[in-house]
């Protein structure tokens, strides 16, 4: 492990949903040696149900806050690598704590999102039209995604080990 690294997670992945951020996220995690964690998945074991159970409970700004809580707790206990659900980085909070840490952000464009999620699962956001729907998000949410990130990995036609490895290629990080 390189003495450059202070804390913190290894790795920290952004992206829309679907983009594969578990899936990537854990082969990075194996090649590191370290665990994976993910934000969603926490706030899920704590709340004990879905995060679309929890949008359609309790709305979206009380998820917005389990989601700052959750990644606030993720950044500061994890070391290795975490994957961050596709709205985190909408808190400005947020994004000035992900600064300090080594993101990278998982990029597709919409053919790549329809073919991968099919755009028709429980996805709270995409309910209606889902291919405007998702167009509309990744434009509100691209340049914020852009804005925090050290390295961008495009997965179009990629396979997850291929986008694994150009995360560690991105970031300079070598297999355990």
């Amino acid at each position: 492990m390189s003495g450059s690294h202070r804390g913190g997670p290894r790795i920290v992945l952004i992206g829309p949903m679907g983009v594969g951020k578990t899936t990537v996220g854990e082969m990075l995690a194996d090649r590191l040696g370290v665990a994976f964690r993910d934000t969603d998945a926490d706030i899920v074991a704590a709340q004990g149900r879905e995060i679309a159970d929890i949008f359609v409970d309790e709305g979206e700004p009380y998820f917005r806050e389990l989601e700052r809580q959750a990644v606030r707790a993720a950044a500061e206990e994890h070391d290795g690598v975490l994957a961050l659900g596709g709205g985190a980085i909408l808190d400005e909070s947020t994004r000035a704590l992900l600064g300090a840490h080594p993101v990278v952000y998982l990029s597709m464009d919409v053919e790549e999102a329809v073919k991968r999620t099919g755009l028709n699962q429980a996805r709270p956001l995409l309910a209606v039209n889902p291919r405007k729907q998702w167009r509309e998000l990744m434009d509100a949410r691209r340049h914020l995604y852009a804005e925090v990130a050290r390295a961008v990995v495009a997965t179009d036609g990629r396979t997850p080990e291929e986008v694994a490895q150009a995360v560690l290629d991105a970031l300079e990080l070598k297999e355990a």
